[in-house]
């Protein structure tokens, strides 16, 4: 049997048309036979962090960046257009009138099409981020060692 061609994709940011994009490109090379590795670092650990609940970090800068960063899919802005939440609003309202998936069923849909989703260790260490921080289908924490190891045999390779 044939290996399957791999696809990586590095989620950089934590804004919410960045995070759509990278899921539909993570869930259509998924339905075309691909296996997909999505890694969440610096920014983008805020796409998978909880909605509910704050992070407990150590050292008052981290309580800080934790408390204004707290994350979650239900908190994503747009990167243009904001314009005070009013953006975002209307940009939800336009997914729902085509039945776009949110954030939260994008991630439902990849650990279903077993994408694998993994968080950054090493941001995860400077932000002060625990890894109980995390939503349940995020697979694990790893290194960017592990990540190049992914992406060296990825025929696809993304940054977003």
């Amino acid at each position: 049997m044939a290996e399957k061609e791999k696809m990586t994709i590095v989620m950089f940011s934590g804004d919410l048309d960045r995070a759509l994009a990278g899921f539909m490109l993570a869930t259509t090379g998924a339905s075309m036979g691909m296996e997909v590795t999505m890694f969440f670092t610096f920014w983008g650990l805020n796409i998978v962090k909880k909605n509910e609940g704050g992070i407990k970090s150590k050292g008052l800068a981290r309580k800080m960046l934790n408390l204004l960063n707290r994350g979650g899919s239900r908190r994503l802005t747009l990167s243009k257009y904001n314009m005070m939440g009013l953006g975002t609003w209307m940009m939800r309202g336009l997914m729902k009138d085509v039945n776009m998936p949110t954030i939260d069923e994008f991630i439902t849909m990849c650990k279903e099409m077993d994408v694998k989703l993994l968080a950054c260790s090493t941001s995860c260490g400077v932000m002060g981020v625990p890894e109980d921080a995390f939503r349940s289908e995020v697979d694990a924490t790893v290194g960017a060692a592990y990540y190049l190891g992914e992406a060296r045999k990825a025929k696809v390779s993304l940054f977003i």
